[in-house]
């Protein structure tokens, strides 16, 4: 038995590494001498929904589904995975599958009454959907509500991204901002902000930005407002000053590479009609990531300075 544990462990192990194609091997290779491991199989699952491989996940789930039926995280990731099976497919496809997903997600909270994540992918169906084959903002509300009682900052997030998908941006400014007060993660400021951007309002999406550097110091919120500031030609010396600040402290946790930021900054030298410096920034970019097209593009512009 402590054999059979250590190597779901080391399946896990890979998970942590993000090496889905080993887990799925090992995973496999496990279940040949342990095929009813109901672990082995979640996480054999788990390694094809990681590699999108959305039919053998379904196929996995459904026998953890059969095996324990009052299971609620077991439905969770059968809806999950038949879900993002319905978005691969053609609309007409996709239209047999939606009914599965919705009864998966929906056993998943009956069963548990805390379950979050189930309660997240209902608000996020039910505003998705067409009215036509049962979408419905009320009841996205409804799970909205159920989720504010486990979590405030949960169900004001999930409010404000019903309210921003149904195009009212102040309900939706509201909610964003009462999750910042109630939890202030980075997650709630990256709404907001992005509310913001899609409201084309980026001095206040610098703003936010800002607050929550205060509150974070993540050097990767230095992009962000170059990349806001660069983007919608706003405020180009505090882009071009984060930016540069942004590739003097970079690290691999940052996240988005460096070639970017040297192409935000090839934007804004462009902004400012500084043809030197434009290009000079948007070599670094391409010769870090030469496949990008939008890199040669933004060069051909700068060329017609």
């Amino acid at each position: 038995m402590t054999f059979s544990q250590s190597n779901l462990d080391g399946i896990e192990a890979l998970f942590q590494k993000k090496q889905f194609g080993k887990a799925e091997q090992k995973a496999r290779d496990y279940l040949k001498t342990h095929p009813n491991n109901l672990q082995g199989i979640e996480l054999l699952g788990d390694a094809y929904g990681h590699q999108k491989k959305w039919d053998a996940a379904i196929l996995q789930y459904e026998k953890l589904v059969k095996n324990k039926e009052n299971h609620a995280n077991y439905h969770y990731k059968y809806g999950g995975a038949l879900g993002m099976k319905a978005l691969s497919i053609s609309k007409i496809k996709a239209l047999g599958i939606i009914g599965d997903v919705k009864e998966a997600f929906m056993k998943a909270a009956e069963l548990d009454k805390k379950h979050i994540p189930a309660r997240w992918a209902l608000v996020e169906l039910y505003m998705q959907l067409p009215g036509l084959i049962g979408g419905s903002k009320s009841k996205s509300l409804l799970y909205a509500e159920e989720l504010e009682t486990l979590s405030k900052v949960d169900g004001y997030l999930a409010k404000g991204y019903v309210y921003e998908y149904d195009d009212e941006p102040e309900l939706a400014e509201k909610f964003y901002k009462m999750a910042i007060k109630e939890g202030g993660s980075v997650t709630c400021y990256n709404k907001l902000t992005t509310l913001y951007e899609n409201e084309k309002e980026p001095k206040k999406a610098i703003e936010t930005i800002e607050a929550a550097h205060k509150k974070h110091q993540r050097n990767a919120m230095h992009y962000q407002i170059g990349k806001v500031a660069a983007e919608y030609n706003v405020e180009l010396q505090k882009g071009e000053r984060c930016l540069k600040t942004y590739l003097d402290n970079y690290s691999a946790e940052d996240g988005v590479p460096k070639a970017w930021a040297n192409y935000r900054l090839a934007q804004i030298y462009l902004h400012k009609k500084n043809k030197q410096e434009a290009l000079r920034y948007i070599d670094l970019a391409i010769a870090e990531l030469p496949k990008v097209k939008l890199f040669k593009k933004h060069k051909e512009k700068i060329f017609d300075l």
